[in-house]
């Protein structure tokens, strides 16, 4: 279990509670999925290898989860992260802290009852990690809500986060560049004298019509220096290209090997557009993420439609390589840059 002190403790037990739990996140059928991770991992890695042709070294440790520690994890890596800034501005608030880790809580609290599973690249402390896991009580009460058959979701499952893991484990630049991100979201993350200017300047222009106020990067982006929301775009960029090759490797290699793959899609795609989280996605930011899914798919789908699949191994070449936003909505313009 991950271990956190001050504020952080407490918002752990908040997230958890807003997460809740699901019965069958206790009983049997958890040790049955915990049981089965391993050998999924094991049957699945080498179907991905040989499609995206990214080899990871061995095989990374794999987890079973409950809601509640899907928040604590996350919130220690939150933890980490303003650590790190408090140090590069030389702020020291636990008054703010305070404030950090509650609204943490409650934004994972939420997440918590709709995530799957997730690969861990970096522990709580920002060390290296390499871990798969199943967040149990939403694996097991999908499959049951929606009939799904075990076996197969799991597989499904599994087949994204091991496609994860080759983009992190088998490119040797891309861990590297990720953190890079992170760290200098971190750096600018310090508010400064002219955001309340940016505020008022940027509801101005909501008024006249000519942008929404609060556009995909949530309310961070209506204070967020030029500096701050280039970095963001640029994170955005990267991951719209990891999750849509993520689910297009997913789909692709789900219709060749489970049967009920078309339904399962349906039905994740209709959950991730539920219209009763609209306003919540548009606040908090995370818009940007269920959009990153659907952008970066059309984008893998572009370039393989207009090159070939083997056009895309120059996607990981490096960091230059990497689309821009611009890129990923016009496929043709990063073959002409790129290619």
């Amino acid at each position: 279990m991950t271990e956190l002190a001050g504020p952080w403790s407490l918002a752990a037990l908040v997230g958890a509670r807003v997460a809740g739990s699901d019965p069958l996140g206790t009983s049997y059928h958890r040790d049955a999925l915990a049981e089965e991770l391993p050998t999924l991992i094991d049957e699945v890695a080498p179907l991905v290898a040989e499609e995206t042709r990214l080899i990871g070294p061995g095989s990374p440790d794999a987890q079973v989860i409950d809601r509640g520690e899907w928040v604590k994890r996350n919130l220690g890596f939150m933890a980490h992260l303003v650590g790190k800034a408090e140090d590069a501005h030389g702020v020291q608030s636990a008054g703010a802290e305070a404030v950090a880790a509650m609204e943490s809580a409650t934004l994972l609290g939420v997440l918590g009852r709709r995530v799957l599973g997730q690969y861990e690249l970096v522990v709580p402390t920002g060390e290296q990690a390499d871990s798969v896991f199943l967040v149990a009580d939403n694996v097991l009460h999908m499959e049951r809500n929606h009939q799904f058959i075990p076996r197969e979701f799991r597989t499904w499952i599994v087949l994204h986060e091991c496609t994860h893991r080759a983009q992190f484990e088998g490119v040797s630049w891309m861990r590297d560049y990720f953190l890079s991100l992170v760290d200098g979201l971190v750096g600018a993350s310090g508010m400064d004298a002219q955001a309340f200017e940016r505020m008022l300047r940027r509801l101005a222009e909501s008024l006249r019509g000519e942008r929404p106020l609060i556009d995909e990067r949530g309310l961070f982006g209506t204070i967020a220096s030029d500096e701050q929301r280039a970095l963001i775009d640029k994170v955005q960029a990267l991951m719209s290209l990891l999750e849509g090759h993520g689910h297009v490797v997913m789909d692709r290699i789900g219709e060749r090997i489970l049967p009920t793959q078309d339904r399962m899609s349906a039905i994740l795609k209709q959950r991730r557009n539920d219209p009763r989280m609209a306003l919540f996605l548009r606040i908090t930011g995370l818009e940007m993420k269920f959009r990153q899914y659907e952008d970066g798919e059309r984008f893998v789908l572009g370039v393989e439609e207009i090159a070939g699949w083997d056009a895309l191994d120059a996607v990981w070449s490096g960091p230059d390589a990497v689309p821009t936003l611009e890129e990923v909505a016009d496929p043709q313009r990063w073959l002409d840059r790129v290619a």
